[in-house]
């Protein structure tokens, strides 16, 4: 499968999953899960996870799986295709977060941090290969936190599988590394392949991998931030790399107190002017003409 077909930019997330092979559905099952993205300023963070017949395992081991991070960008692509390939034997599913919805939800009132959006994408994950028909007896996952705490959430969840959390599993387990090999590419690919809901004007635009410490990077999002408007989608804007920009470089917003007309402080204010004709009225400010000809009010729920 071309991923390149598939991926674009997105304000939202998405999954792609490949045929479930028969072979899946009749024998026993291992599932391996492993992320992409996770310390980048730019794209999106890209959950997967593969599964194989146990009986499949040492043949994945031939193919030549190994942690995503030890290999090349041309080595991983191929072992991607050898792996999408093997449709009779084993299958993959991807979930891609989009750096709008990363920052979203880590800007969240109730915090929703980074291994709360994990813990739940790989749960989705497993749920997802169980409703495709996966006959999934086994499931390996490169921990996000404590191994025992998250091996402990998900064996309360799925309390028939055997569940393994470790540290470097894209190294110990292959299934895991297939996952992991899955993840990367998809990742690289979304990257590579951006298209800027911001115009044209982005697109050939050097922006590097992503990551705070690529020179590359840093002068993109430099060079690339609107003062009132902010950065292009691409941009994970609550990572510190970019707020620190934002405070240098975008134009101070103060934005109107409005009062929630159902509080104490205002209806006992209320009650305090209706009782006593002698109180000076305050006048309320105003909102901007910007807001009221588009008839925008501040809220607290969505």
């Amino acid at each position: 499968m071309d991923l390149i077909g598939f991926i674009e930019n997105s304000s939202k997330n998405f999954v792609l999953e490949s045929n479930v092979p028969t072979l899946a559905k009749t024998e026993p099952c291992m599932l391996g899960i492993d992320e992409a993205g996770r310390g980048p300023v730019l794209g999106p963070m890209v959950y997967a996870a593969a599964y194989c017949a146990v009986s499949q395992v040492d043949i994945l081991k031939r193919k030549g799986v190994a942690d995503s991070k030890t290999l090349t960008e041309e080595k991983r692509e191929n072992l991607f295709s050898l792996i999408d390939e093997a449709s009779d034997m084993m299958g993959w599913i991807i979930e891609i977060h989009s750096p709008n919805v990363i920052s979203n939800c880590m800007l969240r009132r109730s915090k929703y941090n980074l291994n709360a959006l994990s813990h739940d994408s790989a749960i989705m994950l497993i749920k997802k290969a169980l409703d495709l028909g996966v006959n999934v007896t086994e499931v390996y996952v490169d921990t996000v936190g404590q191994p025992e705490k998250y091996q402990s959430k998900l064996s309360s969840i799925f309390p028939d599988l055997k569940i393994t959390v470790a540290k470097q599993a894209d190294a110990t387990y292959p299934v895991v590394s297939a996952a992991s090999i899955c993840a990367k590419v998809a990742r690289d690919n979304s990257l590579k392949s951006w298209k800027f809901a911001e115009g044209d004007s982005f697109q050939d635009i050097e922006y590097g991998s992503g990551y705070p410490n690529d020179p590359v990077t840093k002068k993109f999002l430099c060079n690339n931030i609107d003062p009132v408007f902010g950065f292009p989608q691409l941009v994970r804007f609550s990572w510190s790399t970019a707020d620190k920009i934002l405070q240098a470089q975008a134009v101070e917003v103060k934005w109107e107190e409005v009062d929630d007309e159902n509080s104490p402080k205002k209806s006992q204010n209320l009650l305090k002017f209706m009782s006593d004709g002698s109180q000076t009225k305050t006048a309320m400010p105003k909102s901007h003409s910007f807001f009221t000809q588009r008839n925008l009010h501040q809220t607290s729920n969505l």
